[in-house]
């Protein structure tokens, strides 16, 4: 079972939650249920979504349900947790062995913490390991805002759920170093021994990657996609991610305008989100706006080809308050699929999952993206075969397969031995 905010939500970890999944049916679980919320819910919270027709369907034994809200207006908020936790407290009571996983510490983890305490106040056989795995913006977002506004019991709350899960893991080595240093914080101002905890018990699991959607992608293939798109292979650099300010997007649109290199080619911009519209007018006004491309409808059965065809992918990713990329997903996704060289900033979780295959460039930086876009776009043939290589075989590590091995390996043997042949 894994709690998350799954498809359409736009994020690289509604796909984990889907590679997780599979993964689990893949390795003989019985049953795999993912529990999120009702579209209209996701609408109403304003997250970046994808077209409903375009989300790809699941694989036969894997069931996705979005519990209803439980009460009326009377209750000005938390109707859609109250849905989630009553749904969870069902699921755990029914007698059967079950490994949860949630994806967010707030709330998925809150929810599943919740849910089973009340799971086991009812008296009835409960028999769940919890894996709980925290993302960036659970830190920045919850945990050091709690710490900068000195908000010491939603801080606590958050954090105690955590640890109180079986396998408490991180997405990242940065993201384990961002939470203990906010624990850090806490403990100092209030004396708990948060911060200890966590360098004892989080681990590390990197995102669940489906490795095979992005390999031995058919040049045939990608050409009527791309065709479709009226674009050809090597004619375009590409953005594929969300529409934020942090993710650099402007910075790339002004280092484009400025390189020689690119002046030959169409910058594809792929993605929605809350700044889609200022970066529209943005690129409206760049001197290179007649070769800017917006696609907000790019569903999964194209990305893969849109990666592949890119003469060069861009990813400038810079730390803001609200967000700092944890991993980057989408660039080890294009690293599977082949195509020209990534460029990046070494922000955040990036540098472990690009490795030492990627360009990388200082961040709000246009004029290096710019130079970074002539070296790429100038490189000999067997420069970029050798760079796609070795940025393909670094991605490999992220398999799905390998990930969920080495997440239920962390379970106490007890536990494991619950599950039977799940």
């Amino acid at each position: 079972m894994i709690v998350v905010r799954a498809d359409p939500v736009i994020c690289g970890h509604s796909g984990e939650a889907r590679n997780l999944a599979e993964a689990a049916l893949l390795r003989g679980f019985s049953e795999v249920k993912i529990v999120t919320w009702p579209v209209e819910r996701l609408v109403a919270a304003g997250l970046p979504l994808k077209p409903l027709e375009s989300v790809q369907p699941y694989s036969e034994g894997i069931e996705v349900e979005r519990p209803e809200p439980v009460g009326d207006y009377r209750v000005p908020d938390g109707r859609y947790l109250s849905g989630l936790v009553g749904r969870l407290v069902e699921l755990f009571t029914d007698g059967v062995p079950t490994v949860a996983m949630s994806l967010y510490l707030s709330p998925h983890t809150l929810a599943v913490s919740e849910a089973v305490r009340v799971a086991r106040e009812t008296g009835l056989p409960v028999r769940v390991s919890t894996i709980a795995e925290a993302v960036g913006s659970d830190v920045t977002n919850v945990v050091r805002t709690c710490v900068e506004k000195q908000q010491f019991g939603a801080a606590a709350q958050v954090l105690t759920a955590y640890l109180g899960s079986d396998v408490p893991v991180a997405v990242s080595e940065y993201t384990r170093d961002l939470v203990v240093s906010s624990a850090e914080a806490i403990d100092a101002r209030h004396g708990t021994r948060f911060a200890e905890r966590c360098r004892e018990r989080v681990a590390i699991s990197y995102p669940a990657i489906n490795t095979a959607d992005y390999l031995d992608l058919d040049p045939a293939v990608t050409a009527r996609v791309l065709a479709a798109r009226g674009l050809t292979p090597g004619s375009y650099v590409l953005y594929l991610s969300r529409l934020a300010r942090a993710k650099g997007v402007d910075d790339l649109i002004a280092g484009f305008a400025a390189s020689p290199a690119a002046a030959g080619k169409t910058l594809v911009i792929a993605g929605n989100g809350p700044d889609a519209a200022e970066l529209h007018a943005f690129a409206a006004a760049s001197t290179a706006a007649e070769r800017i491309r917006f696609l907000d409808d790019v569903g999964d059965d194209e990305k893969p080809a849109l990666m592949a065809g890119c003469a060069t992918f861009v990813l400038p990713s810079k730390p803001m308050p609200e967000f700092v990329e944890t991993f980057g997903i989408a660039l080890v996704e294009k690293m599977l699929a082949g195509g020209g060289p990534v460029i990046t900033c070494d922000t955040g979780g990036i540098g472990e999952a690009v490795g030492e295959t990627a360009l990388i460039v200082p961040v709000e930086d246009p004029q290096a993206i710019a130079d970074a876009l002539d070296e790429a776009l100038g490189l000999p043939d067997i420069e970029r075969e050798m760079m796609e290589l070795a940025a393909r075989e670094h991605a490999r590590q992220f398999d799905r397969l390998a990930v969920f091995d080495r997440l239920l390996a962390r379970l106490p043997s007890d536990q494991v031995a619950s599950l039977g042949a799940y």
